[in-house]
């Protein structure tokens, strides 16, 4: 097994805010895909079991369709599921989200497997991810 991708980030927001923007379309859509994302394009079934699915819009006009499966739902503690851009493929990338109160905010630990990634893709991966969080501060600071 790989190394999984491992990103800490200290928002100024409660536990609450950050677990809801993994969990409320009109939240996920403005950090996923920085801003990539329509919320009409976001559907959300936020239960053990239950599934999500996204739409990117890329730059060059093309879609990359996301899709996942809740596995772990703890309001506001921790949050786990899975995705892929290969919607008919059964293989799912694991994601964990940890989240605790901090003096001044939250800490948010995500974690993904990589499975089968390089180290570029990894590296992209990371990059990928820090962008989104930049994004997702965007809804904790007004």
């Amino acid at each position: 097994m790989s190394n999984p991708v491992s990103i800490t980030r200290t928002f100024p927001a409660t536990p609450e805010q950050v677990f809801d923007a993994w969990t409320t379309p009109a939240s996920f859509a403005v950090w996923f895909g920085t801003a990539a994302v329509p919320v009409d394009d976001v559907e959300m079934d936020v239960r053990v079991g239950g599934g999500w699915k996204a739409t990117m819009h890329l730059p060059d006009g093309s879609l990359k369709h996301w899709v996942g499966e809740f596995t772990e739902v703890n309001r506001p503690t921790r949050l786990a599921l899975t995705l892929t851009d290969q919607p008919d493929d059964p293989a799912r990338e694991p994601v964990t989200v940890d989240i605790v109160a901090v003096d001044g905010g939250t800490m948010m630990t995500m974690v993904q497997t990589a499975q089968g990634f390089d180290d570029a893709s990894k590296a992209a991966l990371t990059a990928g991810y820090t962008a989104f969080f930049d994004d997702m501060e965007k809804l904790f600071v007004r």
